[in-house]
Protein backbone atom coordinates (compact mmCIF):
# COMPACT_ATOMS: atom_id res chain seq x y z
CA UNK A 1 0.00 0.00 0.00
CA UNK A 2 1.67 3.28 -0.77
CA UNK A 3 1.05 6.20 1.00
CA UNK A 4 3.32 9.27 2.01
CA UNK A 5 2.38 9.18 5.57
CA UNK A 6 4.60 7.59 8.17
CA UNK A 7 3.26 4.04 9.21
CA UNK A 8 2.51 3.43 12.56
CA UNK A 9 3.16 -0.79 11.74
CA UNK A 10 5.63 -1.81 9.37
CA UNK A 11 5.98 -5.46 7.60
CA UNK A 12 8.81 -6.47 6.04
CA UNK A 13 8.96 -9.67 4.16
CA UNK A 14 8.10 -11.71 7.26
CA UNK A 15 7.74 -15.35 6.91
CA UNK A 16 6.98 -18.01 9.85
CA UNK A 17 7.38 -21.12 9.45
CA UNK A 18 6.32 -24.22 11.99
CA UNK A 19 9.21 -25.25 14.18
CA UNK A 20 10.60 -28.87 13.49
CA UNK A 21 13.01 -30.38 15.87
CA UNK A 22 16.33 -29.11 15.57
CA UNK A 23 16.94 -26.29 13.23
CA UNK A 24 15.13 -27.66 10.32
CA UNK A 25 11.94 -25.85 9.48
CA UNK A 26 8.72 -26.94 8.74
CA UNK A 27 5.36 -26.01 6.33
CA UNK A 28 5.24 -22.25 6.18
CA UNK A 29 2.68 -20.69 7.81
CA UNK A 30 2.63 -17.02 6.74
CA UNK A 31 5.24 -16.01 3.55
CA UNK A 32 6.76 -12.80 2.59
CA UNK A 33 4.39 -10.37 4.40
CA UNK A 34 4.97 -6.97 3.53
CA UNK A 35 2.46 -3.98 4.72
CA UNK A 36 2.42 -0.23 6.09
CA UNK A 37 -0.16 0.30 9.09
CA UNK A 38 -1.18 3.95 9.42
CA UNK A 39 -2.65 5.29 13.07
CA UNK A 40 -6.62 5.02 12.99
CA UNK A 41 -6.80 2.43 10.87
CA UNK A 42 -9.41 -0.11 10.85
CA UNK A 43 -8.05 -3.18 8.98
CA UNK A 44 -10.34 -6.64 9.01
CA UNK A 45 -8.25 -9.50 7.87
CA UNK A 46 -10.09 -12.19 6.01
CA UNK A 47 -9.17 -15.31 5.02
CA UNK A 48 -10.50 -19.29 4.37
CA UNK A 49 -9.43 -21.40 7.77
CA UNK A 50 -5.86 -21.94 8.12
CA UNK A 51 -5.00 -18.70 6.18
CA UNK A 52 -2.46 -17.56 8.74
CA UNK A 53 -4.51 -14.57 10.23
CA UNK A 54 -4.39 -15.43 13.61
CA UNK A 55 -0.67 -16.44 13.16
CA UNK A 56 -0.21 -12.63 12.26
CA UNK A 57 -2.01 -11.20 15.12
CA UNK A 58 0.02 -13.14 17.00
CA UNK A 59 3.46 -12.05 15.70
CA UNK A 60 2.36 -8.54 16.35
CA UNK A 61 2.11 -8.88 19.87
CA UNK A 62 5.12 -10.96 19.82
CA UNK A 63 3.47 -14.08 21.11
CA UNK A 64 5.35 -15.82 17.76
CA UNK A 65 8.52 -14.00 16.36
CA UNK A 66 8.82 -13.80 12.57
CA UNK A 67 11.38 -16.87 10.95
CA UNK A 68 12.10 -14.26 8.57
CA UNK A 69 11.32 -10.31 7.63
CA UNK A 70 11.34 -7.34 10.29
CA UNK A 71 8.16 -5.43 11.87
CA UNK A 72 8.46 -2.16 12.92
CA UNK A 73 6.49 0.01 15.69
CA UNK A 74 7.15 3.74 14.80
CA UNK A 75 10.50 3.15 12.85
CA UNK A 76 11.41 0.87 15.88
CA UNK A 77 12.49 -2.71 15.10
CA UNK A 78 10.30 -4.91 17.13
CA UNK A 79 13.45 -7.00 18.45
CA UNK A 80 14.75 -3.57 20.19
CA UNK A 81 11.35 -3.12 22.09
CA UNK A 82 10.87 -4.93 25.25
CA UNK A 83 8.13 -7.63 25.37
CA UNK A 84 6.08 -6.02 28.16
CA UNK A 85 6.55 -2.48 26.90
CA UNK A 86 5.40 -3.42 23.51
CA UNK A 87 2.25 -5.07 24.74
CA UNK A 88 1.13 -2.08 26.47
CA UNK A 89 1.05 -0.04 23.33
CA UNK A 90 -0.06 -3.73 21.16
CA UNK A 91 -3.11 -4.95 23.02
CA UNK A 92 -4.16 -8.50 21.71
CA UNK A 93 -7.64 -10.19 22.51
CA UNK A 94 -7.66 -14.00 22.12
CA UNK A 95 -11.39 -15.46 21.05
CA UNK A 96 -11.10 -17.62 24.44
CA UNK A 97 -9.99 -15.31 27.16
CA UNK A 98 -10.08 -15.96 30.86
CA UNK A 99 -10.66 -13.87 33.95
CA UNK A 100 -7.14 -15.53 35.68
CA UNK A 101 -9.90 -16.83 38.83
CA UNK A 102 -11.12 -12.78 39.19
CA UNK A 103 -14.43 -11.09 39.22
CA UNK A 104 -15.13 -9.12 36.23
CA UNK A 105 -14.71 -5.50 38.50
CA UNK A 106 -11.26 -6.81 39.35
CA UNK A 107 -10.49 -7.98 36.03
CA UNK A 108 -11.23 -5.19 34.73
CA UNK A 109 -8.82 -2.82 36.85
CA UNK A 110 -6.25 -5.58 37.07
CA UNK A 111 -4.34 -4.24 33.85
CA UNK A 112 -4.70 -0.63 35.04
CA UNK A 113 -2.98 -1.55 38.52
CA UNK A 114 -0.04 -3.51 36.84
CA UNK A 115 0.73 0.10 35.28
CA UNK A 116 0.11 2.21 38.54
CA UNK A 117 -2.72 4.05 37.69
CA UNK A 118 -4.40 5.52 40.41
CA UNK A 119 -7.77 4.40 41.89
CA UNK A 120 -10.17 7.50 40.87
CA UNK A 121 -8.35 7.25 37.01
CA UNK A 122 -9.34 3.38 37.27
CA UNK A 123 -12.74 4.02 38.20
CA UNK A 124 -13.32 6.47 36.18
CA UNK A 125 -12.01 4.82 33.22
CA UNK A 126 -14.14 1.48 34.13
CA UNK A 127 -17.43 3.52 34.28
CA UNK A 128 -16.33 4.83 30.94
CA UNK A 129 -16.11 1.41 28.94
CA UNK A 130 -18.91 0.07 31.26
CA UNK A 131 -21.48 2.54 30.16
CA UNK A 132 -19.77 2.43 26.23
CA UNK A 133 -20.24 -1.31 25.84
CA UNK A 134 -23.61 -1.76 28.27
CA UNK A 135 -22.08 -4.00 30.60
CA UNK A 136 -24.81 -4.48 33.42
CA UNK A 137 -23.70 -3.76 37.09
CA UNK A 138 -24.67 -7.25 38.12
CA UNK A 139 -21.85 -8.60 35.74
CA UNK A 140 -19.10 -7.22 37.87
CA UNK A 141 -19.40 -9.00 40.86
CA UNK A 142 -19.42 -12.06 38.52
CA UNK A 143 -16.80 -14.61 38.15
CA UNK A 144 -15.68 -16.17 35.05
CA UNK A 145 -17.86 -19.85 35.15
CA UNK A 146 -21.30 -16.99 35.65
CA UNK A 147 -20.79 -15.76 32.32
CA UNK A 148 -21.90 -16.68 29.01
CA UNK A 149 -19.10 -17.11 25.92
CA UNK A 150 -20.57 -14.00 24.54
CA UNK A 151 -20.27 -12.21 28.27
CA UNK A 152 -16.68 -13.13 28.37
CA UNK A 153 -15.75 -12.14 25.21
CA UNK A 154 -17.09 -8.55 25.82
CA UNK A 155 -15.80 -8.53 29.21
CA UNK A 156 -12.16 -9.34 27.80
CA UNK A 157 -12.66 -6.53 24.93
CA UNK A 158 -13.77 -3.91 27.95
CA UNK A 159 -9.98 -5.28 29.83
CA UNK A 160 -8.49 -4.15 26.78
CA UNK A 161 -10.31 -1.22 25.77
CA UNK A 162 -9.51 0.18 29.53
CA UNK A 163 -5.98 0.28 29.11
CA UNK A 164 -6.38 1.92 25.85
CA UNK A 165 -3.80 1.23 23.66
CA UNK A 166 -2.42 2.50 20.20
CA UNK A 167 -2.93 -0.35 18.45
CA UNK A 168 -5.76 -3.44 19.16
CA UNK A 169 -5.29 -6.81 18.01
CA UNK A 170 -9.04 -8.44 18.17
CA UNK A 171 -9.22 -12.26 16.93
CA UNK A 172 -12.95 -12.97 15.80
CA UNK A 173 -14.43 -10.60 18.78
CA UNK A 174 -17.68 -10.88 17.17
CA UNK A 175 -17.76 -14.70 17.31
CA UNK A 176 -19.83 -15.18 20.83
CA UNK A 177 -22.38 -12.17 20.50
CA UNK A 178 -25.67 -11.68 19.42
CA UNK A 179 -26.38 -9.74 16.29
CA UNK A 180 -27.40 -5.93 18.77
CA UNK A 181 -24.33 -6.51 20.53
CA UNK A 182 -21.77 -7.23 17.68
CA UNK A 183 -22.87 -4.29 15.87
CA UNK A 184 -23.18 -1.81 19.17
CA UNK A 185 -19.32 -3.03 19.84
CA UNK A 186 -18.50 -2.10 15.89
CA UNK A 187 -20.06 1.09 16.33
CA UNK A 188 -17.33 1.85 19.51
CA UNK A 189 -14.60 0.28 17.83
CA UNK A 190 -15.03 2.57 15.01
CA UNK A 191 -15.65 5.55 17.56
CA UNK A 192 -12.44 5.02 19.28
CA UNK A 193 -10.74 4.86 15.79
CA UNK A 194 -11.71 8.58 15.03
CA UNK A 195 -11.69 9.97 18.72
CA UNK A 196 -8.23 8.62 19.58
CA UNK A 197 -6.63 7.70 16.31
CA UNK A 198 -6.40 4.19 17.94
CA UNK A 199 -5.68 1.36 15.03
CA UNK A 200 -7.61 -1.62 14.66
CA UNK A 201 -6.65 -4.95 13.37
CA UNK A 202 -9.21 -7.35 13.41
CA UNK A 203 -10.07 -11.32 12.41
CA UNK A 204 -13.38 -11.57 11.25
CA UNK A 205 -15.26 -14.07 9.35
CA UNK A 206 -18.47 -12.56 9.70
CA UNK A 207 -18.05 -10.77 6.19
CA UNK A 208 -21.16 -8.49 6.87
CA UNK A 209 -19.36 -7.07 9.83
CA UNK A 210 -16.27 -6.45 8.26
CA UNK A 211 -17.57 -4.75 5.36
CA UNK A 212 -19.38 -2.65 8.56
CA UNK A 213 -16.39 -1.98 10.12
CA UNK A 214 -13.31 -1.73 8.25
CA UNK A 215 -11.75 1.18 5.91
CA UNK A 216 -9.24 -1.32 4.83
CA UNK A 217 -8.85 -5.40 4.09
CA UNK A 218 -6.15 -7.67 3.97
CA UNK A 219 -7.17 -11.09 2.35
CA UNK A 220 -4.72 -13.57 3.26
CA UNK A 221 -4.92 -17.00 1.16
CA UNK A 222 -2.57 -20.04 2.42
CA UNK A 223 0.22 -18.13 4.05
CA UNK A 224 0.45 -15.45 1.38
CA UNK A 225 -1.43 -11.37 1.21
CA UNK A 226 -3.49 -11.91 -1.60
CA UNK A 227 -4.96 -8.54 -1.57
CA UNK A 228 -4.78 -5.50 1.22
CA UNK A 229 -7.42 -2.72 -0.66
CA UNK A 230 -9.79 -0.03 0.66
CA UNK A 231 -12.96 -0.85 1.54
CA UNK A 232 -14.41 1.59 -0.93
CA UNK A 233 -12.90 0.07 -3.61
CA UNK A 234 -13.51 -4.09 -2.69
CA UNK A 235 -16.23 -6.18 -4.56
CA UNK A 236 -17.47 -7.78 -1.27
CA UNK A 237 -19.32 -10.46 -3.48
CA UNK A 238 -17.13 -11.28 -5.19
CA UNK A 239 -14.98 -11.80 -2.17
CA UNK A 240 -17.21 -13.53 0.10
CA UNK A 241 -17.37 -16.16 -3.38
CA UNK A 242 -14.07 -16.19 -3.34
CA UNK A 243 -13.77 -17.57 0.24
CA UNK A 244 -16.32 -20.06 -0.36
CA UNK A 245 -14.24 -21.04 -3.13
CA UNK A 246 -11.05 -21.30 -0.70
CA UNK A 247 -12.93 -23.14 2.16
CA UNK A 248 -14.33 -25.75 -0.26
CA UNK A 249 -11.13 -26.58 -1.30
CA UNK A 250 -9.59 -27.14 1.91
CA UNK A 251 -12.33 -28.94 2.77
CA UNK A 252 -12.20 -31.51 -0.07
CA UNK A 253 -8.88 -31.21 -0.94
CA UNK A 254 -8.89 -29.55 -4.51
Amino acid sequence: METSAKPQLKLEQVSLFASLRGKQLGYPILQDISLEVLKGDRIAIVGASGAGKTYLLHLLNRLLEPTSGKIYLENQEYRHIPVLKLRQQVVLVLQESKLLGMKVKQALAYPLILRGFNKQTIEKRLSYWQQQLQIPNDWLERTEVQLSMGQKQLVAIARALVTEPQILLLDEPTSSLDASTSNRLLEVLAALCTTHQTTILMVNHQLDLAQQFCTRLLHLHQGSLLADKQACVINWAELQASLHQAEAEDEFGF
